[in-house]
């Protein structure tokens, strides 16, 4: 038998978890896909990649992951059938015909909110404690262009950059049960002392080129359950490109926000 990759008793529970909608937007925008012309078979494909990743790892997803990932199977279906034509004649748009309207309304509606929070909410954060000479907030224009802080790179692209590393890991031959290798406070110091002795170090470094699944796996939980402590921060260049991981002290941890797990949108246009 496969030896056994994640003690029983260990679940990683995140302060804050982003939902489907996130999931979807951060596919489309990975894929540069147009949001108005959905490819159903292959969203609903890697849709279906992610949530089994977010299941092997055992983290607590919300039940309406699910429930989307039946939507696109519903949406795939109805995409198979012949378009009815009209009776009365009147012509009702290409929306009215396309099954995947009510999806596309779903992720613009959300994607316009979403973007107008996370505007008022990059204000919020660069003025706080920021006055003018007369008590007034004072934000220079060139600190909205500073780094991106934790949590906006969110799970979907640390799953994303772990499935890469994950699929190059070698797979240990069936055989005998043997004790876990591995444990994930081993990984926290670990990991804490490699940031520990450099600023920055990219998120490729932290896996051995010969590590079993196992190791990878156990890996990625520490990393996961840094970031939920707030010892971490991890940060992109841009959208997509490799994560980097930073240590981060106790006095910084106190003015951050709380991390925001689970596909935060970037702000390129759909």
């Amino acid at each position: 038998m496969q030896q056994q990759l994640l003690p029983d008793d260990y679940k990683v529970n995140l302060e804050v978890f982003e939902g489907p909608l996130d999931l979807l937007l951060y596919l489309i925008r990975k894929d540069e896909i147009d949001i108005y012309d959905i490819p159903i078979d292959r969203i609903a494909e890697q849709y279906a990649e992610y949530l089994s990743l977010m299941k092997m790892l055992d983290l607590n997803m919300a039940g309406e992951f699910l429930v989307m990932a039946a939507t696109l199977s519903l949406i795939k279906s109805r995409m198979l059938l012949p378009v009815e034509d009209q009776g009365d004649g009147e012509a009702e748009g290409d929306e009215g015909k396309d099954p995947r309207w009510d999806l596309v309304r779903q992720l613009l509606a959300y994607k316009q909110y979403k973007d107008a929070a996370d505007t008022l909410l990059q204000f919020e954060l660069r003025q706080q404690n920021v006055f003018g000479p007369a008590g007034g907030l004072l934000v220079a224009e060139e600190d909205l262009q500073e780094e991106r802080p934790i949590g906006e790179v969110g799970l979907f692209d640390l799953i994303d950059a772990f499935n890469e590393v994950l699929a190059r890991a070698k797979i240990e031959p069936i055989g005998e049960i043997e004790p876990i290798r591995w444990t994930v406070p081993d990984k926290i110091d670990m990991i804490l002392e490699m940031t520990s002795a450099t600023a920055r170090i990219r998120f490729s470094k932290l896996f051995n080129p010969d590590s079993p699944r196992g190791e990878v796996i156990v890996t990625f939980l520490a990393l996961l359950e840094l970031l939920r402590l707030r010892q971490i921060t991890i940060l992109q260049e841009s959208p997509f490109t490799e994560i980097e991981i930073a240590k981060i002290g106790p006095a910084e941890a106190d003015h951050l926000p709380p991390p925001v797990i689970g596909g935060k949108d970037h702000a390129e246009p759909l």
